[in-house]
């Protein structure tokens, strides 16, 4: 496994493997990884030749009131993971290597970085496009895998990719849950095991949407008011916002349609959590 610490390592690793014929994937990561990150990992491996994960917590992407301080870090069980599924090196750079001082660039995709985590989280999206601009742009990648957990940023990062020309192929994996049906992410772990119950509302309401769907339902309103009637069962849970969406604009639609996007994202406790489900 190769530790590679700046951006000219990275480069170099990629531009080896890619003199050599060998394709290259990129996993970006803020680290604390799970079975979530895994499926990323072993998709990369399936499809390229030589696989770098990014573990890195970027700054910029935190609010002044969010958990940067507090960000789960895992270091060495994230490489030991990423060499378990199939990565070769793993880039995790000092932050002044990503934003060297005096730095006054960024990338802001203006409409969809203001829309659903967008909206409650301003400057957010403006992070995570900067960073991973950054990080296309030094892996050379062929393909870069995110998860739909995540939807708005693939959203967002779609358009980037697209808007700006990068080589960079996005590639999306479905979400993966627990058996119960939570969706894996880092910030389970500050869960209580009482909030992690509560936090099962979450999927409820995606299934109830999901369910509703399929049998033909399809006024966003009948839909809204559905998962709403979910989160009112279970009052621990805070909800941010419960929309469906256009996939590509991540604007409200009227009417669901194949490939429209229902998400949600609420407070249980003092953790904010997102789901999501792309109708079918």
């Amino acid at each position: 496994m190769k530790i590679l610490r700046t951006v000219e390592e990275l480069r170099q690793w990629s531009r080896t493997a890619r003199a050599a014929g060998r394709s290259v994937g990129l996993v970006p990561t803020m680290g604390a990884l799970h079975a979530g990150h895994a499926s990323l990992m072993r998709a990369a491996a399936a499809q390229c030749a030589a696989v770098a994960v990014s573990v890195f917590v970027n700054p910029t992407q935190f609010g002044p009131n969010e958990d940067f301080a507090q960000y789960p870090r895992s270091f060495d069980a994230d490489c030991a993971l990423a060499e378990r599924t199939g990565a070769e090196a793993v880039f995790a750079p000092p932050v002044e290597e990503i934003y060297p001082a005096g730095a006054s660039t960024y990338v802001d995709v203006e409409g969809l970085s203001g829309r659903l985590d967008g909206a409650s989280r301003p400057g957010h999206f403006r992070g995570v496009a900067t960073v991973v601009t950054k990080l296309m742009i030094a892996a050379e990648a062929d393909r870069a895998y995110f998860g739909q957990k995540d939807a708005a940023q693939v959203a967002v990062l779609r358009r980037m990719v697209k808007d700006l020309r990068l080589a960079t192929e996005v590639v999306v994996c479905p979400i993966v849950r627990e058996a119960d049906g939570l969706a894996l992410s880092s910030r389970n772990v500050y869960l209580s095991p009482a909030e992690r119950t509560q936090a099962l509302v979450l999927n409820r309401a995606v299934r109830t949407v999901e369910k509703l769907f399929a049998a033909g339902e399809r006024e966003a309103r009948v839909l809204i008011e559905a998962a709403r009637a979910v989160f009112a069962a279970e009052p621990a849970a805070r909800v941010d916002y419960i929309e469906l969406v256009d996939w590509t604009t991540l604007e409200p639609v009227e009417r669901a349609a194949a490939g429209s996007l229902f998400a949600v994202a609420a407070w249980v406790g003092t953790t904010r959590l997102i789901d999501n489900a792309v109708l079918l």
